[in-house]
């Protein structure tokens, strides 16, 4: 059976959800001295540089960005058929007594933003854990995690899932993707 695409969202959209949701993260923080971003590897590092990037520019304020891989603290890394292949941690910062805004570009289960909180164990304590996805999928949570900031919630069901394509991944556009 081939799978069926459905459009979820593509720019401008996109760019202006990003763009609020800049907007939503300025109110709460103001100062992000004592702030630093986190893109969850491997697509929440794409959406992750386009917030900083959006961030840098309306407040002129450097804001540190790091890419975190939670893979081999999942839970289920071990009970896969085959390997998942790890990608690259860039954190050049410690996060010891920072605010952390963790960023994914699809929040489904939770269980890699559980990954994720052990992973950033490795690089300090930091203060607060914010999270921000683009796509909270409703109706798949495993484990009571919820996102602070949210781009789009879409409800689906088991089977379906979320296909983000961003133009730094050799996409002609950026689109996301409901694929049954």
């Amino acid at each position: 059976m081939i799978p069926q695409k459905r459009l979820v969202l593509s720019s401008p959209l996109l760019e202006i959800m990003i763009s609020r949701l800049c907007q939503q993260l300025i109110e709460n923080h103001q100062d992000f001295s004592n702030t630093v971003v986190m893109g969850l590897q491997p697509r929440g590092i794409h959406f992750a540089e386009r917030i900083v990037k959006e961030l840098r520019e309306i407040t002129g304020q450097d804001i540190l960005l790091g890419h975190l891989d939670a893979t081999f603290y999942r839970d289920d890394f071990r009970r896969r058929e085959s390997p998942l292949v790890p990608n690259k941690t860039n954190v050049p910062f410690l996060i010891e007594g920072k605010k952390v805004i963790l960023i994914d570009d699809v929040l489904a289960s939770g269980r890699m933003v559980r990954a994720a909180l052990d992973a950033m164990t490795a690089f300090g304590r930091p203060k607060v854990v914010e999270l921000l996805v683009l796509i909270d999928r409703r109706y798949n949570r495993e484990l009571p995690i919820d996102p602070n900031y949210v781009g789009m919630q879409v409800s689906t069901v088991e089977t379906q899932r979320v296909q983000v394509e961003w133009t730094e991944q050799g996409f002609d556009a950026d689109h996301i993707w409901l694929v049954d």
